[in-house]
């Protein structure tokens, strides 16, 4: 099973990356973006990040079971959010 921040490998292209976002759709077809590493540049060059791509779950093998982690964030960025009730 294909979980958020591990790093997959399609079976069939062999294209490489970390699974970054998850979508399902209506017909129950599940797909996840994922991202490859970007490459490091060059002294005084721009930092360039590759394009994603959807990729369905069935033809993802998971690579490590290790989760990609982001630190110093407390609360989601994005989302539903709970505020308490104001008076």
């Amino acid at each position: 099973m294909v979980e958020l921040g591990q790093k997959v490998k399609d079976k069939i292209t062999g294209f490489e990356g970390t699974a970054t976002a998850r979508i399902e759709f209506l017909n129950g077809c599940v797909q996840f973006l994922v991202r490859p590493k970007a490459a490091t540049p060059k002294k005084g060059e721009a930092m360039e990040y590759p394009d994603g791509t959807y990729i369905d779950v069935e033809e993802l093998d998971v690579v490590g079971k290790k989760k990609v982690k982001i630190n110093g964030r407390k609360e989601p960025s994005g989302g539903v959010r709970k505020y308490p009730a104001q008076i």
